[in-house]
This record gives structure tokens, C-alpha cells and sequence, in this order.
């Protein structure tokens, strides 16, 4: 079975990887987490947080280590040197980073995140 990184988008929307194994980064439990915390209201937080504990019940998070850490800095002087900003798209980028170490595509339903590096890292859409 081929694996596939699944983007913050991909977690939030319940969309399925197909018949691919699905891996998640800790930075996306990070966004989760944040997106927890910052819901306009009670009934919102809660979805949010039933979602999250379903998804840290179900993953084992890749960790953002020190190869990350070097694979994150390359994209993020790529977006830099083609003209983007790096510091808006961060965690964006630490997932990428992620999916690039581990060698896998990044199963994103939001692929213009990353279409200033499209080259540099396997975006796939949901299907």
C-alpha cells in the first residue's frame, strides 16, 4: 500500500485518502490544536476538539525533527528567492518539508499553498 501525507486541509475536511496510508505531521496536530482554542464559540470548539481527539487517536504523528527542520529551511528560501513569503506559509511548509523527508506525496485540498515550490514537493489532490 503507498502512503501519503495528509494536509491540515485533508484532516479538517474528513477527506479520505483512497487506498493509500494515510501519516499525519505533528505540525498539523499544532494547527489543530491552535484551531481548537481559537473557535468563535462552544459548539465549534467542541466539533473541533471531538475531530481532533479522532485524528490523535488514530495517527502517529511524524515528528518534525532536525531533517525537517534542513528540508523545511531549503523550501522556505526557495519561496523567498521566487519571490514569496515564507513566514505566512510556515507550517505549510513544515509539512511539505515533512512529506519530502519521508519521500511520500502531500494529499492537500489546498494545492496553491504550495504552487510557488509545486516542483520541489508532490502535491496530490484528493480524488
Amino acid at each position: 500500500m503507498t502512503r501519503v501525507l495528509l494536509d491540515t486541509s485533508i484532516l479538517i475536511g474528513g477527506q479520505s485518502p483512497g487506498e493509500r496510508e494515510g501519516a499525519i505531521s505533528a505540525a498539523s496536530l499544532a494547527e489543530l490544536h491552535f484551531g481548537v482554542l481559537v473557535a468563535a464559540d462552544a459548539d465549534e470548539q467542541a466539533r473541533r476538539a471531538q475531530r481532533l481527539g479522532v485524528i490523535e487517536a488514530t495517527f502517529e504523528p511524524l515528528p518534525v525533527d532536525a531533517p525537517v527542520a534542513r528540508e523545511w529551511g531549503r523550501l522556505a528560501a526557495a519561496v523567498a528567492r521566487r519571490g514569496g513569503q515564507p513566514r505566512r506559509r510556515a507550517v505549510d511548509l513544515a509539512i511539505a518539508a515533512t512529506a519530502n523527508v519521508h519521500g511520500v506525496p502531500l494529499l492537500t485540498a489546498d494545492p496553491s499553498d504550495l504552487a510557488i515550490i509545486d516542483d520541489l514537493v508532490m502535491v496530490e489532490t484528493p480524488d
